[in-house]
């Protein structure tokens, strides 16, 4: 088995097709989300397992870079392919061992067994990519899928039209800051930075951003931000006005937001995160869990993040920083 860690632009274009024809492939292993790292600030790398030339299995590795010149490094809803994905594994980690890498995190969309690694392999306890989502079918009708939904789902779409909510396509990103900033006040949340928006829509191909505006006005009282990747549609960001919570804005959104990724040649659309069934009440999910289960949608599961500690005492370190600053 060749490993290639440097793929040429050829590699790169196979590369994006074995991934888009693939029962694995997502966006946060496609160029795509490459690109979108790298406008951000962080490195990546894209790692290529191939068997007389044909690629088996492959990692892309987006590389955060910590004080000191120490990283973390994270392989999104990876490794893909077949059991060549434990070999990949070795490779990658024996990069990280050179590169100050404190912990390597990997979240594959299957579970898959790893044997005989220096350092042991554990549960993450991170919750950025979920462990459970909503995925709602597509390829049905606009009928089915809003009779699919739960009553109230439904009843708050109504609700949002019958006060004559409009909702738009925009690249008012201010304007969408200002409801996640009012959003994260109220429910306790940290934000990246407006430059993370703003890349996300400018960026990351395939991304829409949809504001929704009260009867006469053109102030947003919500707004929605994602992406459509393939077949795959993907809601991502969300904020809303609390003082405007009784017109139901958000639910209108989703299905705009369905309806826009349908009309793209999309046959899913994923909610993007809930608790899993067996969740504790504190699960970082659990928040957004019964106003997108309203939405209806069948119901996926993701093994945990694992994660493989490289340097115990800085990760442990870098972790106590992160708590409290």
């Amino acid at each position: 088995m060749e490993i290639v860690s440097d793929p040429s632009a050829e590699d790169l274009r196979y590369y994006d097709a074995w991934l888009r024809a693939h029962p694995q492939g997502t966006l946060w292993q496609s160029l795509e989300w490459k690109e979108y790292q790298q406008s951000i600030g962080r490195t990546t790398r894209l790692y290529l397992a191939r068997e007389k030339g044909a690629i088996v299995a492959s990692a892309l590795v987006v590389i955060d870079t910590t004080t000191l010149g120490l990283s973390t490094w994270n392989i999104p809803r990876g490794p893909i392919g077949s059991e060549a994905r434990t070999g990949l594994l070795e490779r990658i980690l024996a990069d990280a061992k050179c590169s100050h890498c404190l912990t390597l995190y990997f979240s594959p969309s299957q579970s898959f067994f790893i044997a005989n690694f220096s350092f042991p392999i554990r549960s993450s306890g991170r919750h950025e990519q979920p462990e459970a989502s909503s995925v709602i079918d597509l390829t049905k009708s606009e009928e089915e899928i809003l009779s699919a939904m739960k009553p109230k789902g439904r009843y708050n779409i109504s609700i949002a039209k019958r006060h004559n909510v409009s909702v738009r396509q925009s690249s008012d990103t201010s304007a969408f800051l200002a409801l996640v900033k009012e959003t994260a006040k109220r429910d306790g949340f940290k934000i990246p930075p407006k430059s993370h928006y703003q890349a996300f829509l400018e960026c990351l191909r395939g991304s829409f951003l949809l504001l929704a505006y009260p009867a006469e006005s053109q102030e947003p009282i919500s707004g929605l931000l994602g992406v459509s990747w393939g077949s795959q549609g993907i809601y991502y960001y969300g904020a809303s006005s609390h003082a405007s919570r009784a017109l139901m804005a958000p639910y209108l959104l989703q299905w705009e937001a369905m309806r826009h990724c349908k009309a793209r040649g999309c046959t899913s659309y994923d909610l993007f995160g809930i608790a899993p069934p067996d969740a504790l009440p504190h699960h970082p999910w659990k928040g957004v869990t019964e106003f997108k289960e309203k939405l209806g949608g069948t119901l996926i599961t993701y093994p945990p993040e694992r994660e493989i500690v490289l340097r115990p005492i800085a990760n442990a370190l870098l972790q106590l920083k992160r708590k409290f600053f």
